[in-house]
């Protein structure tokens, strides 16, 4: 299966983040970090965006538990 490259924008949309919260959250290591595609362009693995968000649903699951 090919995996797709998702551009900031598409990622936002996905996440529901603002642009600098993604790149906080990258300097942190919460987030996924992009590849990069050109020497002024980025992206991030469509797989590496939905198991950081299969994280956070299985993270917000949990703590509704307890």
């Amino acid at each position: 299966m090919q995996n797709k490259i998702l551009r900031r924008n598409e990622v936002e949309k996905l996440t529901g983040l603002s642009r600098s919260t993604i790149y906080a959250m990258m300097k942190s290591g919460e987030f996924p970090r992009p590849i990069r595609l050109s020497a002024r362009a980025v992206g991030w693995m469509a797989s590496d965006i939905d198991a950081w968000l299969q994280n956070r649903l299985e993270q917000t699951a949990r703590r509704t538990i307890l």
